[in-house]
């Protein structure tokens, strides 16, 4: 048995408790009670009622959950002498969502003590539960960003995560929503311009209309095939709506802007789609507007507009054209 002095000792080196005074520590211990179980013993089960945590004085506790065929169960985690858990549960009060079962002969500390209740403790010393209260959040905000910072960017699930938010399935390119999204974080420094270049075909529904939205469809993933390849490492390519693709050229200002935009046009009257076309001879003819920042706009949806509106300005205008939205014409 865990004599008091022992109790407080133990709550001080867990990492819940460890930043509350003795003062405190003495009112909580009047509300813990000490518990001991043998080997392959179920402290509680998934679905329990969650009405207190625990800290483990000695022996060791499995946390299982069922497995996915639902043969049998899996460990997920252990603890260990001195770990504490079942605290967000607790603050919660949702149920157990994993079962926690001994491996070993085993004593933990449960607070609240079995009968008693967390929000009757809480009413009864309302000081000492704002010092556990607060010191539980700044615990729980300390976990969280921990496990924020080991979900690192190319770990394969947060990849695939990427890929089902910002990407676009015909395509491969990411869409709308990642340019959108990501551009402001690009237009911090008013030193380092960032042009923004909507690409559009002038003849695209020549296509659809003669053979179909079908090869509408491989001809646009071509182009954007196209467009990738071009781009590399240095530009950011999205499929912005329909047949429209968009280009963030971080470091670009208006004349390399416009020097990246005629490199795009001639790169698409050399796509080749006569397999799609039954053999007849197809160029593709695009119109593609320019937005600079900070030359036309401040901020992303200003800089995404004008780019955005100028294609089909260009189209009007005989198309093959590239337009800025200060001249309000071709450059």
């Amino acid at each position: 048995m865990v004599q008091w002095k022992e109790r407080i000792q133990l709550l001080q080196k867990t990492e819940f408790f460890s930043l509350l005074q003795p003062k405190t520590l003495r009112t909580l211990i009047e509300y813990t009670e000490e518990v001991s179980l043998p080997p392959e013993t179920y402290l509680f089960r998934a679905g329990d009622p969650s009405t207190c945590l625990y800290i483990l004085i000695k022996g060791s506790i499995s946390i299982l959950v069922s497995k996915e065929d639902s043969k049998g169960e899996e460990e997920i985690a252990r603890y260990v002498e001195g770990d504490s858990f079942g605290e967000l549960d607790l603050l919660t009060g949702s149920p157990r969502n994993a079962s926690a079962k001994t491996q070993s002969e085993t004593s933990l500390l449960r607070f609240p003590a079995e009968g008693m209740d967390l929000f009757g403790f809480l009413s009864k010393h309302p000081t000492v539960g704002a010092r556990v209260l607060q010191t539980f959040l700044v615990v729980i905000a300390g976990r969280i960003r921990k496990a924020n910072n080991l979900l690192k960017e190319n770990s394969p699930w947060i990849q695939e995560l990427r890929k089902q938010v910002y990407g676009d399935k015909l395509t491969g390119l990411y869409n709308r929503t990642f340019m959108e999204e990501r551009l402001p974080e690009l237009l911090q420094n008013p030193e380092r311009p960032v042009s923004i270049l909507m690409v559009k075909p002038d003849n695209f529904k020549q296509i659809t209309d003669t053979y179909g939205h079908e090869v509408g469809d491989q001809a646009l993933v071509r182009m954007a095939s196209t467009l990738r390849a071009m781009a590399g490492a240095r530009w950011i390519v999205v499929r912005f709506m329909g047949n429209e693709l968009g280009c963030i050229l971080p470091d670009t200002d208006r004349n390399q802007a416009e020097e990246a935009a005629r490199g795009i046009q001639k790169a698409y009257h050399g796509i080749d789609i006569s397999d799609l076309t039954r053999g007849a001879p197809f160029q593709i003819s695009v119109s593609i507007g320019i937005a600079v920042f900070p030359l036309h706009g401040t901020d992303a949806p200003t800089l995404i507009a004008k780019a955005h509106e100028l294609p089909l300005l260009g189209r009007e205008q005989g198309g093959n054209k590239i337009l800025f939205p200060s001249e309000g014409g071709e450059t």
